[in-house]
């Protein structure tokens, strides 16, 4: 049996589309692998955002000076790095030789008095001609955060007002029911409180 013309060109055209939709179907498994793919990767990038984010903000939020000197007094005193130059940022924005209106010094701001204290309870004499070398000055401030955060039990936040206040104030306030509801610590300094938010930013 002879096919016309017009039989064959059907034929010829019912095979074109027949290849042709094999390909599209080719086609959509690469793509759909391709968007398997790419979720993959886009879940796997924020998985590791989410867990590298806060020391990530952190670390950009201010500038991390005196990086050695900190991170040797943190080991030496087992503190967080990111607490200690945030106290640093607080106190003296990373200027070694600031002082303040009331005689503090340093980096981080050490009082005469607090650095002759310091130095008595490690057990050495106290030299006032280092107190503006970054590693003397952080060596002591670290002493003494770390001082408070074991005496108030690992609580940065009564650690910080301590460090600007005394930690006598704030043992007033922590006995004061008018400050202290067993839970929270309304600091009755404006320029305490203001210290606190900014070393916990």
């Amino acid at each position: 049996m002879h096919m016309g013309a017009e039989d064959m060109a059907k034929k010829a055209a019912k095979r074109k589309n027949t290849r042709k939709n094999a390909g599209s179907r080719k086609n959509d498994g690469r793509n759909r692998l391709w968007l398997v793919f790419a979720g993959c990767c886009i879940a796997l990038a924020l998985a590791v955002a989410a867990v590298f984010q806060k020391p990530v903000r952190r670390h950009f939020s201010y500038p991390m000076e005196y990086e050695a000197e900190v991170r040797r007094a943190c080991e030496k005193y087992a503190l967080d790095p990111c607490l200690v130059f945030a106290v640093i940022r607080t106190e003296s924005f990373f200027t070694p030789d600031a002082v303040s209106g009331a005689g503090a010094q340093g980096l981080m701001q050490i009082m005469p008095e607090t650095g002759e204290w310091i130095a008595w309870r490690q057990g050495k004499e106290y030299d006032e001609s280092k107190i503006f070398e970054p590693d003397y000055n952080i060596d002591l401030g670290c002493w003494l955060l770390s001082f408070l955060l074991e005496k108030y039990n690992g609580d940065v936040e009564l650690a910080a007002a301590a460090y600007n206040a005394g930690h006598s104030a704030v043992n007033r306030w922590l006995d004061d029911p008018k400050y202290y509801d067993g839970k929270n610590l309304t600091i009755p300094y404006e320029e305490t409180e203001n210290y606190v938010k900014k070393v916990k930013e």
